[in-house]
């Protein structure tokens, strides 16, 4: 299981879950393993006949309500933000909640634990593209806004006012990047022409001739070298 800990990995494996995890994002979101994993620990209060495995929006909607009601009496705390990431599947919200329950249950915080983070949207991934592989506004709503977050809220203007926001985030990356390209082109520029300048002067210098004076006060010998100045060629009058 990629995105975890390894002594998280091996407390996992000892619980000896009814299915075996593959990928934890997929797996955690309905929450049926969330809950197994309390019940190896409270098997009164997890009872989990009473637990649906489908993987429905209203089941996991179910499944997690439960959890929450059964933590509350035990006075044991989630994230909230991490179960809402979870449940929509958001990218790393569920390895995070799963080190979360173990150190609620082990009392242990694992040892090479991720950044509490708490930002589930690609930014990061699209980050890691060039520019011109990273995604459009549009696919840019349909990565960082699920399906079932808008069945959770069904509401026109809250789910606009989301696409609105995740739109305007991507334009300010855009522009970020943007500016960043046209800085490192600029000093790209900068430092040619200073080396195409230093290299010049040295060939003037090179080709000049040095000549000396004698200065008629003081008696010392002073060198010069002489530069050579291009005059602009005159332009004839032209005859009619």
């Amino acid at each position: 299981m990629t995105g975890l800990p390894r002594d998280v990995t091996r407390w996992l494996q000892g619980l000896e879950l009814t299915v075996q995890l593959m990928n934890v994002r997929r797996d955690f979101a309905s929450g049926y393993h969330v809950a197994e994993m309390f019940s190896r620990y409270y098997p009164r209060d997890f009872e989990m006949h009473s637990y649906s495995k489908g993987a429905s929006f209203s089941a996991k909607q179910d499944n997690w309500n439960k959890i929450r009601r059964t933590l509350q009496k035990l006075r044991l705390h989630l994230t909230e933000k991490l179960v809402y990431g979870t449940i929509h599947c958001k990218p790393g919200a569920a390895e995070l909640l799963v080190q979360q329950v173990y150190s609620v249950l082990t009392k242990h915080r694992p040892r090479t634990a991720q950044s509490p983070e708490l930002d589930f949207s690609d930014q990061k991934y699209q980050q890691l593209l060039p520019p011109v592989a990273r995604s459009t506004a549009t696919s840019a709503v349909k990565s960082n806004l699920r399906k079932s977050e808008i069945m959770a809220l069904p509401d026109i203007l809250t789910n606009g006012r989301r696409a609105e926001a995740i739109i305007g985030k991507h334009l300010q990356d855009k522009i970020a990047d943007r500016t960043a390209t046209d800085c490192g082109r600029s000093n790209l520029v900068r430092s040619r022409l200073k080396q195409t300048t230093g290299q010049n002067l040295g060939r003037d210098e090179k080709h000049s001739p040095e000549m000396c004076l004698q200065s008629p006060l003081s008696g010392a010998v002073v060198s010069y070298k002489t530069i050579k100045v291009n005059q602009p060629a005159r332009r004839l009058p032209q005859s009619c």
